[in-house]
């Protein structure tokens, strides 16, 4: 499975508004200049995410966008969906011999798992830090 930036960029205007929730509203200019992207991007991703339920839009001169709901509420499960469409790693899995089948399923649902008890505060509130036992890939 692999995120589009439609996805990364979404998660991107989520985290800096969980930062600043509760603090009004915060302009996709101040987003874009802040994180060195699209302004115009960032409100073509606005709009799914506003007609979501996850952002609200606050009209007027010092208008911009806030969560709808408190950031620990919302997943990055929630919210890759909504940009990216279901999690699948990979298409067309009902033409794969059983034993692939299982796999592609058993990637699916570690990587649904870890988005979806992954929340909007717990990105915002994240250090940077890498955990104590890292971690260990095989090839």
């Amino acid at each position: 499975m692999k995120i589009s930036t439609k996805g990364r960029y979404g998660l991107t205007i989520m985290i800096d508004l969980a930062k600043k929730h509760g603090n009004g509203p915060t302009s996709l200019k101040n987003i874009a200049r802040e994180n060195d992207l699209s302004e115009h991007y960032l409100e073509q991703l606005a709009s799914p995410l506003r007609n979501a339920g996850l952002i609200k839009s606050i009209r007027g001169a010092y208008g911009g966008y806030i969560l709808a709901k408190e950031p620990a509420t919302i997943n990055a499960g929630d919210i890759i969906r909504v940009l990216e469409g279901p999690i699948t790693p990979v298409e067309g899995i009902e033409d794969e011999e059983p034993a692939k089948q299982a796999l592609w399923m058993r990637i699916r649902d570690a990587v649904k798992d870890v988005l979806d008890t992954t929340t909007l505060e717990d990105l915002a509130n994240h250090n940077g830090e890498q955990p104590e036992e890292g971690y260990m890939f095989y090839i």
